[in-house]
This record gives C-alpha cells, structure tokens and sequence, in this order.
C-alpha cells in the first residue's frame, strides 16, 4: 500500500474483504456491515428513541448460524491494531473466540482458544485463516473431538421461509446447549429474561437434536395450558403431525372382572398405538400427576420413552426435591433435561443450580433493555402514611360489624390480609385512575393485590373512578383471578394487543406468571411481594416491546415498597427512574424507603406471600390459594394521605440520584428553558399557552404533583418561574386583582369590560385554559351577556378584535416589568 489516504470503505473493499476471500472464505460465510442490537429505548417525556446500535463490519460464518470471527476494519490512518479492543468487546458479546482488526495493511488477531491464554498477534493479509482452519482450532476449544458430535452441532436450524432468525443471544444459548447436549450433558439450565423469545429458543434447540437424531422423543413441560396452546399454534407448529399433546381422558376398563371409569392419559401405552407416530409431545406437569388418588399418568410411559425433556418456566416447580415436577424428572431420570426460566430459584432449601447446575447462558433484564430488545420502565411509589407510620385504632373503634378493635399496631403486612381499610383501597384506586387519566386511560393495566378477596374490592373501588368507562363496557375493568370463570375467560382478550377490553385487570397470583401482554404499560403493586422470582416474574409482565401498537416502555406503581428489591444484590435491571409523590413534607428520613420491610418477616410469614398458587386440574391455569379461615376486620372512617415524595433516577454515571421534587422539575424545565429570558420570550410568543403546558408535561414536568407542593391557587406559570428560577409566586387572584387596579381596559366599552372582568374571575378560579377557549363564553355567568356571536361580534366588533382583548389581557395577567 502506498501512501495515499484510503477511507474504510476503500480499506474493505480494495484489501480486507479479498484477503478474506483469498482464505477460502465464500461470500455465503461472509456477514457484512449488519446490526445486531437494536438500540436501547430512550425516552423524553411521552417522546421516545433508540439510541445507537451495536454493528460489526464483518462477521465471519463456518455455516449458517454458526458464527466463528468479527472482523473491525479502519482506515489507513489507523495503526493495523486499532481496532481490536471494540472487535474484542463484540466478539465476547456474540460469544465468539476469534476477533480481528485491520487497515488494510495486515490483521491484528485476537484468538482465545488457546489452553494457556489469548493469543494476540500481527499477520500479514496472506496469512488470514481459513474457514477449516478456525473450525478446527474452534473444536479443539469446545472439546468436540467425535464425527459423531460435530455432527449433531453441525446440524442445520430450522429455516424459516417467512425469514425470522435467531438474535444473537438465542443463537448463543442454543447453540451453547446443543453443543452441550451432543458432548453428553444431561442437566442444562437456560436463564432468559422475560420477552426474550425463550420458547423460540427451545423450539430451535429441540428442532436441531431431533433433526441429527440425537434425541427422538422429546417432552416439552409447562405449567398452564395457555402455555402449551401457545406454543403448540406458534413456534412448534413446524412439527406438524409429528406433535402430540398429552392430556387425561375418562376411559371404561375392566379389572379383576369389574368394569369401571378410570382417568389415564390419552398416549397410555397399550391403550394408544398411536404413540410411535408422534415425537415431540408437550405435555402440563398437572396433567401428568396423580389427582385424588389417579395414578400418576406419566407412569404410562417406560421411563426411558423420552431423550430429552425440556422444562418451561423450571423456577416454579422443579428446583423443589418435593414437587411434582421433581418426580417427572426423576422418573425420567435417563433423559436430557434442560431447564428454561426468567428467574432461577434460589433459596436456602430449593436450587435450580443445584439440580440442574449453573445456567450454561444468562442474558438478562439489565442487557435485554440495553440491548433494545426489552422495554424501560419507570417507578411511582407511593407511601400512604398508615403504611409507613402503622395504624392504631383510637379508643372504642369498632369494626364494620360493630365489634371492638385489638388494641394494637397494624401495619402495611396487615393491610388487606388481616384488616381491611376502606379509605385505603379507595386512595390505591384513585390514585391509579389520576396516572390513567394523566396518560392514557386504554392502557392496558394489571393491578396485583393481597389475595382474591382483595383484587375483588379493588376492582368494585376501580370502577367507582371509573364509572365512565366501567358503564359504557362492563368489561374495562375485570378481575382475573382463578376462582373467576369469567374473568379467566377474559385473559386471552386482556392480552390480545387487538382487543380493546379489558383495559384493567385485578389479579392475586394468576398473572404473575406465563401470560405473554404484549402491550401491558402499567403495573400496579398493592401485594406484599418479598420473594425476587416473583418480583422479577411481575416485571416480566411488561418488558415486552410492541412497536405496531406504541408499546415501547411501561410503569410500575408500587404501593408498598416492593421495589425495595431493586437495591437487592440479584436483581438486574434498575428501572430508567423511580418517582415518589407525597402531599406533605416527609416526617421521615429522606432515605426511609431504603428500608427493606421484608428483612423482620419470619419464615413462616415470608412462606404465606411466596409462590402461593395451586395448578387447576387438567386445565392448567392456576388456582390461588385461599387464605386459611380467619377472619378479616373490615373498618371505614380512617383518614387516608400520601406522603413522602421524591424523584430518583440513574445518572450518566449509573448511580441512582435522588432529588426533591422542586428540584427534578427544576432540571427538567432547564432542558427546554435554560434561563427565565428564554422563557418569558416563548410564553409570550405562543398564542395558546395551554401548548407550553402541555409540551412540559411530556417532558416530564409532574404539574398536579408541584400544585399539591407549591400551591393549587397559583398559575402554571407561576410554578414554573419560582420552581425553575426563583421568581416569587403570586396567586391567581393577585393576578386577576392587580390587572384589575391598572385599569388597562378602561378603553374599551362598559359592556366588554364586564365581560374581561368575568373572564379574570374564571382565571382566577380555574386557570388560564379556560379564557383560551371561545366556549367558555357558552357558561354562566358569560352566557348572561348573550349568545358567543352576540358576544364577539355584538360587544367586540369582530372575532379578530375578541381575539385581541384576550391577548392584551393576557399580557396584562403576565405582565413582570
């Protein structure tokens, strides 16, 4: 290469891409110039975007979906070696052992295959690898020393003729697992984040052992039917007529001469001769188990019928030694079984890890929603100040029926499983509805409660808000729980994106798990939650991203304390801010809700909030479990409030910052308005100033909150010149007052000023908006003054010149100088 300046594009062209073809790699191997993250979600205000994408310039296939090498090419003016650094970073992502960097003069290789630590070394062009040559050296690596197992990793994924593809972590984790299959592991556990294509996952990994022969007869495991029919009219629809799903059937057989009715499963071997017909069986561990003294149907089958059984959300049954999954697995204790969850389950007595060893690939909460692939979320707590302070009945309180109040403390583990408050059920659905309003009142909502009695109430309180919506569809708001046939009807309909209603389910532990709402934007926490799998599954609910139906974030509004779990150690995706209301100054500690409620539970009671449901039979959605008799104290008449605001969110250097409130608006408005003069020239300027409200408002500017703070009497924008810079407030009345005494509109006729002077009483009532709009001349007492022609023709001349007044008026009502 002489000394002329080549940019990158020239480098690749004229010496990259032919060195690597010159080393026998084909232009079906070579991957050029592609994305392979989709860039993370950012948001401003209701606005969002993605931020920047992660590219290789080259990415370098021994076959299809079997990548090996990156390639990062830079120009000439670059050392040969400049580029490794970010090569190395994305090839660690994609789980690749080669990674090369190159101007045009040579490569830098980076090759960690070797036994004693990476190799790094400068080759000339000629001297690139071969495709065989890295296949070999990556072999060597990953221990696959047989034909027979090269061949079982070599085998071809499902083509897909509508053109979908692995992403680049479900092409780590199946290509990972069956590798690991084929070398004879036979205990894999897969850790997936919700909304990451789990199932995917699995029907590529069962597709590829069962294409090689590896594994012939294959069980997939779930716990809800839901599930099964899910995946059976999606993903595994491939299998067609080599796909059976196991279920129990009544049959009539005769034993020791008398005929009876007997429930088997329907593949019961010497009953069903149809089972060699079929390979892949999905199957509900409730319908394989023994129910009130049935046999256990999946002793049907010999316990070396199946190769492989993969085992869908494993945290909830399987890492328990007692469970019934447990004994699936250990009555198939021959076969290969892989594990799929979210959430491994960790306790002090139950293990995923233990059983099945550690996961052989995570890909987190944390990296999905940096990578794009999962929705952000932001974070409402909202403390109600019996849940922090307890509550204490006052002498002679009594109950609902009348009978006298325990002297003693209750507190937010109390609420709703042992006393039941009615102002505070009515203050969690009011609030609810305010966040609806603010937004969207047709964003889909799941609220989780205490127990089934509970999300009853919160519903019947959620339809008092909402009367409006409740009574135009009977089916807004619903509760969804086990014991509800119709409401367990409505679940397919609630996370449906094209069905409009419900929009707000109710829930106790039916949701928590396994349903795929797709454009779920609110979550709402009034359930004491202290075990991370269910918290981490609850979140699960809304980190899917639907861009067709403008789902590209949700939030949680926790109204007790649960995402205290954020600061625990395990957990893995902090949510983008957290947002804590109050109405009065704290009368605790700033930092209170560091506190973690749950550290004084005992075990006893943290086992009545954890993993609490039961499988219905042979329908596979779950039963909740009632609570034991005892009797729940209903009252009423017990002064409800919100307390302790605050804003927090992550910095650029990823630390939670936490600010008041007045300061968070404060740096929001700067964003827009950088200094008062900015300010003032734009709320002059803009002819409707109900649009500057609004533009702050999707920057993020919490108006109704900075009312309850600073004062609901004063204007919009008074609460933003003392918040944002300091300038004293005046009051919507001294505002309208001082206009008054400067006799400005002396100049124009008794009859118009009658009218100004009723529109500065609407202004001093109600606020700006409301003189901005030509109906307000339709309500008493401007109506008394005539028809709104009569009004702006009769009494001002013209629209324009009404148009006029109104604008001097407001310069008069804005008027600093």
């Amino acid at each position: 290469m002489d000394n002329k300046i080549f940019s990158e594009s020239d480098i690749r062209a004229k010496f990259i891409t032919p060195a690597i073809k010159n080393a026998g790699w084909d232009e079906s191997q070579i991957l050029r110039e592609d994305y392979f993250t989709a860039g993370r979600i950012l948001h401003k205000g209701k606005l969002h975007a993605r931020g920047k994408k992660k590219r290789y310039d080259y990415l370098l296939c021994y076959k299809s979906d079997m990548p090996l090498a990156i390639v990062e090419a830079k120009d000439n003016r670059h050392t040969v070696s400049s580029g490794i650094q970010q090569a190395i970073d994305y090839a660690n992502t994609l789980d690749l052992p080669f990674a090369y960097s190159s101007n045009g003069e040579g490569f830098y290789e980076y090759d960690r295959t070797l036994t004693n630590g990476c190799l790094e070394r400068e080759i000339t062009l000629d001297e690139f690898p071969s495709p065989e040559e890295l296949w070999n050296r990556y072999k060597k690596y990953k221990g696959i020393e047989t034909a027979e197992v090269e061949s079982i990793v070599k085998q071809d994924y499902f083509f897909d003729p509508k053109g979908r593809e692995p992403r680049y972590y479900q092409r780590i984790a199946i290509n990972r697992t069956v590798e690991a299959v084929a070398k004879g592991e036979n205990r894999i556990l897969l850790v997936m984040a919700t909304g990451t294509g789990k199932t995917y996952t699995a029907f590529q990994i069962i597709h590829r052992l069962w294409k090689s022969g590896a594994k012939r007869r294959i069980l997939f495991l779930a716990d809800r039917t839901a599930l099964i029919d899910q995946t059976r009219r999606g993903d595994f629809k491939h299998f067609r007529d080599k796909m059976t799903i196991i279920k129990k059937k009544m049959v009539t057989v005769k034993e020791n001469g008398i005929t009876k009715e007997t429930l088997v499963s329907n593949h019961k071997r010497g009953i069903d001769s149809s089972d060699k017909a079929y390979e892949i069986f999905l199957g509900l561990y409730q319908g394989l188990t023994s129910i009130d003294g049935v046999e256990d149907a999946y002793k049907d089958f010999s316990p070396d019928f199946f190769d492989l059984i993969i085992i869908d959300e494993c945290h909830r049954g399987s890492a328990d030694a007692d469970s019934a999954w447990r004994q699936i697995l250990t009555y198939f204790s021959a076969a290969t079984h892989i594990g799929l969850t979210a959430t491994p389950r960790e306790t002090k007595t139950i293990s995923n890890s233990e059983y099945f060893g550690e996961p052989i690939y995570t890909y987190s909460l944390k990296q999905g929603i940096e990578d794009g692939f999962l929705a952000p979320y932001k974070v409402i707590r909202v403390s109600l100040d019996k849940d922090l302070e307890g509550y204490r009945p006052e002498k002679g309180k009594t109950d609902k029926q009348g009978q006298n109040l325990e002297d003693r403390v209750y507190n937010i583990k109390d609420f709703d499983r042992n006393i039941v408050i009615d102002e505070r059920t009515e203050i969690v659905a009011k609030k609810i509805t305010e966040f609806l309003k603010a937004t969207n009142r047709f964003d889909k909502t799941i609220v989780f409660c205490i127990d089934i009695e509970h999300a009853d109430r919160m519903r019947n309180a959620l339809v008092k808000e909402n009367i409006d919506l409740a009574t135009a569809n009977s089916k807004y708001i619903m509760k969804i729980t086990g014991d509800d046939e119709e409401g367990k009807r409505e679940l397919d309909a609630f996370i449906n994106p094209q069905e409009k209603y419900p929009v707000i389910a109710t829930t106790s532990k039916l949701m928590t798990t396994g349903v795929d709402a797709q454009t779920c934007k609110l979550i709402v926490l009034d359930s004491n939650i202290a075990s991370m799998t269910e918290f981490k599954q609850i979140i699960g609910r809304g980190t899917r991203i639907n861009e067709e139906y403008g789902k590209f974030s949700f939030t949680i509004m926790d109204f007790r304390n649960v995402t205290d779990l954020f600061s625990d150690p395990t957990f893995d995706g902090d949510p983008v801010k957290i947002y804590q209301p109050k109405q009065d100054d704290p009368v605790i500690p700033e930092d209170f809700t560091d506190f973690d409620e749950t550290e004084n539970l005992t075990n006893q009671e943290k086992n009545e909030i954890i993993e609490i449901d039961i499988p219905e039979i042979g329908t596979g959605s779950l039963i909740e479990k009632k609570p034991e008799k005892q009797r729940k104290i209903y009252v009423n008449g017990v002064q409800i409030s919100v307390v302790n605001e605050r804003v927090q969110y992550y910095g650029a250097d990823g630390k939670l910052i936490t600010e008041s409130l007045k300061d968070y608006t404060s740096k929001a408005i700067k964003e827009t308005y950088r200094t008062l003069d900015d300010f003032l020239i734009k709320w002059n300027s803009t002819e409707k100033k109900q649009a500057i409200i609004d533009e702050l408002l999707e920057q993020g500017v919490f108006i109704e909150e900075l009312e309850e703070k600073v004062g609901k009497d004063l204007d919009f924008f008074d609460l933003i010149c003392h918040v944002a810079f300091g300038m004293p407030p005046l009051t919507r009345r001294e505002r309208a007052d001082n206009v008054k005494k400067r006799n400005y509109f002396t100049k124009y006729g008794e009859q118009a000023r009658k009218v100004i002077d009723a529109l500065l009483e609407k202004y001093a009532d109600e606020g700006i908006d409301n003189i901005e709009n030509l109906e307000i001349l339709q309500v008493k007492p401007l109506s008394d003054f005539g028809s709104t022609i009569e009004i702006v023709n009769g009494i001002f001349g013209s629209r324009d010149k009404y148009l006029q007044a109104i604008k001097e008026l407001e310069y008069e009502l804005y008027n600093i100088a």
